[in-house]
């Protein structure tokens, strides 16, 4: 027992940290038509928005400012849209978080 014979290891071996891209794009998650039609939806919003920050004056604004939130809103949720399925964010929170998000 002196020789340490029967003691064995009692500890796994540390795992190894997932290896991550220096560069976390990817294109995997929006195939075939999805991602040109994210894109166009993403340029179509933005040119909405500029079209409404070109009006300088009217006379009932109440739906110029009902078109801004929703061109401005539509904008920044199919950018967050690209955003995480073009990334690692979609392996990060997996699919089913996601897919309820």
């Amino acid at each position: 027992m002196e020789n340490g014979a029967v003691y064995n290891e009692t500890t796994e071996p540390e795992a190894k940290p997932p290896r991550r891209r220096s560069c976390g794009c990817t294109l995997r998650h929006l195939p075939g038509w999805r991602l040109p039609a994210k894109a166009v939806q993403a340029l179509f919003s933005f040119v909405a928005v500029i079209c409404e920050e070109i009006v300088e004056d009217c006379s009932n604004c109440g739906g110029l400012y009902f078109f801004e939130f929703t061109s401005c809103s539509a904008f920044l949720l199919s950018l967050l849209i690209l955003c995480v399925y073009c990334t690692d964010v979609f392996e990060t929170l997996r699919e089913d978080k996601v897919e309820k998000l």
